[in-house]
């Protein structure tokens, strides 16, 4: 863990996360991001789980998925997006 004034907390790299996979953040964001894992192995191994899984969960197909589960998932999925 790093926490240097200045400079992105651990916490702010969670939060930027996703968006520097997704190709999503500015030149200076990522800069800022690309430092803090330069130096910070938490946060290097964080990013390195999230891209295995993303790349894990790309692998997987539907019928992959038993239904049962599968309709606990899409449940899920529907009372998050209505909020409940």
């Amino acid at each position: 863990m790093i926490d240097v004034p200045g400079e992105l907390s651990c916490k702010e790299v969670v939060e930027l996360v996703n968006d520097y996979l997704e190709g999503a953040l500015s030149f200076e964001e990522r800069t800022d991001l690309e430092l803090h894992l330069t130096l910070c192995e938490g946060c290097a191994d964080y990013l390195h789980q999230l891209r295995q899984l993303g790349r894990a969960a790309a692998r997987l197909r539907e019928e992959d998925v038993p239904e049962k589960m599968r309709n606990r998932l899409l449940d899920a999925f529907r009372a998050w997006k209505t909020g409940k």
